[in-house]
């Protein structure tokens, strides 16, 4: 075997190949850096996304990075944790725009983006201009609603790749439910997300108790019974759960025993294949991010 064909040497080669690619691409993209980071810095302390973009220049970094843009996402991710931890908003919201254009593919880059805009961010600006204590209710919910249209901005590019992703849908509806606190806008999104393919079990059990805390009694029981009816008998469904709360909204709404709903007799069948692989706790009253 020639040395030059030894695995280790091989290997070198191809790292060394490319550094080289990637030193040449900062060269490439250096005359792009000044007028985008330009951008960034008149746009304080809001950032104007779309002036940036075209600043970079979508197209441009798109064909430059060919197959490499995955790899550099992922690097570009560390580099946006970091400034997370930094808590340099402009600067994260800005990274988190590069990484979901470099690579929209990743689910990953989008929900945790969103978080990071809707739930952690808010909490940054309220703590520059004093503090919870200090800044009046108003404007706290003020900077919530301004972050929140932020991350639902970021969730609906992210749905244009990802139609039919379910945890995009329920993302949006933990922000309306926890950081907005809208019931009915909530209730939406939990719909959407239980009607896509992939959605987990309790995405309709969220919808039903939401209609519930809007005092819509009789159509979280029409929904739950339909509900009851439809799913398989299997241990995720917890069709015991919907039962017990189907039978709650009976002495509620005070069904006569007659007219209560009646329930199919179904032995316990293992989880079809492609069934979600857990079925999380009711998570309405948990934010999904840490504060």
């Amino acid at each position: 075997m020639s040395v030059l064909q030894h695995p280790l040497i091989v290997r070198l080669s191809r790292v060394l190949t490319i550094l080289l690619i990637l030193l040449l691409l900062g060269l490439l993209t250096r005359p792009i850096e000044a007028p985008a980071w330009k951008v960034v810095k008149a746009g304080q302390p809001e950032m104007n996304l779309e002036a940036i973009e075209g600043a970079l220049g979508q197209g441009l970094v798109v064909g430059v990075l060919g197959g490499f843009r995955a790899i550099l996402a992922d690097f570009l991710w560390i580099r946006t944790n970091t400034i997370w931890e930094r808590r340099d908003r402009v600067k994260l919201d800005a990274m988190v725009r590069l990484v979901t254009t470099l690579d929209p593919r990743p689910d990953f880059f989008w929900i945790n983006g969103s978080r990071m805009i809707a739930y952690d961010v808010p909490n940054w600006r309220i703590r520059e201009e004093g503090g919870y204590d200090a800044v009046p209710e108003v404007r706290q919910q003020a900077i919530d609603y301004d972050q929140a249209q932020q991350a639902f901005d970021l969730l609906d590019e992210a749905l244009k790749f990802h139609p039919d992703k379910a945890k995009l849908y329920l993302e949006k509806g933990q922000i309306y439910l926890n950081r907005l606190k809208d019931d009915a806008r909530a209730a939406e999104w939990f719909l959407a997300a239980s009607q896509q393919a992939d959605a987990p079990y309790y995405a309709a059990r969220i919808y039903a108790e939401l209609l519930r805390k809007q005092g819509l009694d009789t159509e979280a029981y029409s929904y739950l019974k339909d509900l009851h009816r439809e799913l398989p008998n299997v241990p995720y469904a917890q069709k015991g759960i919907i039962l017990e709360r189907i039978r709650e909204l009976e002495n509620t709404l005070k069904i006569p025993f007659w007219q209560r709903f009646q329930p199919a007799v179904e032995p316990m069948l293992e989880e079809p294949r492609g069934a979600p692989a857990f079925d999380a706790p009711e998570p309405h009253d948990h934010a999904g991010h840490a504060h």
